[in-house]
Order: structure tokens, then sequence, then C-alpha cells
């Protein structure tokens, strides 16, 4: 059977998984840690297909996302399916880079904290905004990966390359989700993605931020559980100009 692997977002962990991993048991899930030990999208993705064997499903949410589609493009041919949540497939904007460099500048500086509460508002639909308990989870996980992974993390994610370019030569089930309010990725993100993919599903979730897993899980684990039926226990074929374009 293949492997389940689920791929945190930025400075995240487990806990952003923790409302799925009990409806993904039976898949064997795992969450991987490769972003918290290698410093490129690129490389990354090529921890992960070298420390995991045969095929994969990959499901990867915000950067998590952004490695599940770089794995695919390094090994197509292992990938049996792709979950991309609130992602984006475009390389980093300008105006994204300058709030990403002005935010590691504050990392360094040790003002994380500083950074990452007014960051919740953008991360969170209002509606789970004010939820104390989701925001304290969110809070703490960031926090724990401390300065320096934020700051790894973030320039990985201004390198990170364009993966529009290789998008259309997928041949494996892929599900595309976001949130309606995503401030981080907006929905046009997640649609372009899933323009893209030839036969990609789009699901947009109502009333719901960045963090869909931890926002909607209920939802989300629906959603999965469904795409995972869908995926039958082998590889994703190539198309024949892949090798050409790796």
């Amino acid at each position: 059977m293949s492997r389940l692997v689920l791929i945190p977002g930025l400075a995240g962990d487990a806990v952003m998984w923790q409302a799925q991993l009990p409806a993904l048991a039976a898949r064997g899930a795992a969450v991987t840690d490769v972003h918290m030990r290698y410093g490129s999208i690129p490389d990354m993705a090529a921890a992960l297909l070298a420390e995991q064997e045969g095929d994969l499903i990959l499901c990867g949410a915000s950067m998590g996302g952004m490695v599940a589609m770089e794995a695919a493009r390094q090994a197509p041919e292992r990938i049996a399916g792709l979950a991309l949540l609130g992602t984006t497939a475009r390389p980093e904007s300008e105006e994204m880079r300058t709030l990403r460099e002005n935010a590691i500048e504050l990392f360094a500086q040790g003002r994380a904290a500083e950074v990452i509460e007014a960051n919740v508002g953008f991360a969170f639909h209002a509606d789970q905004a004010g939820d104390a308990a989701l925001v304290a989870a969110y809070l703490e996980f960031v926090m724990r990966a401390g300065a320096g992974q934020l700051i790894r993390q973030n320039r990985a994610v201004i390198a990170r390359p364009d993966a529009r370019l290789h998008l259309p030569l997928l041949r494996c089930p892929t599900l595309v989700m976001c949130g309606d309010s995503d401030q981080l990725t907006p929905p046009e993100n997640s649609e372009e993605i899933a323009r893209l993919v030839p036969g990609a599903r789009l699901v947009t979730l109502a009333r719901c931020g960045h963090m869909l897993t931890m926002e909607k899980p209920g939802m989300v684990n629906a959603r999965l559980l469904e795409w995972l039926e869908a995926i039958p226990d082998r590889g994703c074929a190539p198309s024949p100009s892949t090798s050409a374009a790796r």
C-alpha cells in the first residue's frame, strides 16, 4: 500500500494534523519533519523521497504543499496521489518577499512573538480567530519552532521554484483544497493549481482561512477520505515529456 505522508506548513508540526491523524489512522498516516531539517524546498522534497520507500500519497498544507509539488516534480512515478491544502504553485512575489524579509529581521532580533501574534488575523477566518484554544495551539507550535526555523523556512519559501511549470505533467489523483477567506494564499492560487493539474478536484471551504486543517477539521477529513478512496494502489505515471522536463 502506498505510504500516506502529511507535510506541515511553515514552522508547523504534527499539531497541525492532530485532528486528521485519527481519521487517517487506517491508512497509516505519518507526519514528516523534513521541513525542520533542510533549508530549501527542493532539498526538503528530495529528503522526503529518500527517507520514504515505494509509492507515496502526499498531503501538504501551505509550505507543505510546495514540498509535495516539488516531490512530484522530482519523482512523478512514485506519487500515487496529491492533496494540496491552502498553498500556491507560484514563485514568491516581490511584495511577499519584502514582507518576509522584514519579518526575518524581526525574528533575528528576538521579536518572533510580535510577528506571529500579529499574523493570527491573517491565518484564521474571523470566526475561528476568536477561539482562544485554537489560536493558543497555533501560537504554541509556531513559537516552539523558534526563530532559527522561522528564518530558514521563510527563506526557503522565498526561493521556492515555480511549480506551475510541471503541474500539467502530473497524472495522479489530485485534491486541491482552500479556505474561501484565506488571506495568505487566496483561493485564486488553489484555483490556478486545479486548472493546471489534469483532472484535479477543487474544494473550497466556507468561512475558513489559511489554517484549514485546524479551522474546519471535520470538512477536511471528509474530503481527504473521499480522495483517498479514489486512489488506486499504484504510482503516478509521468507523461511522456516528464523526463525531459526534470
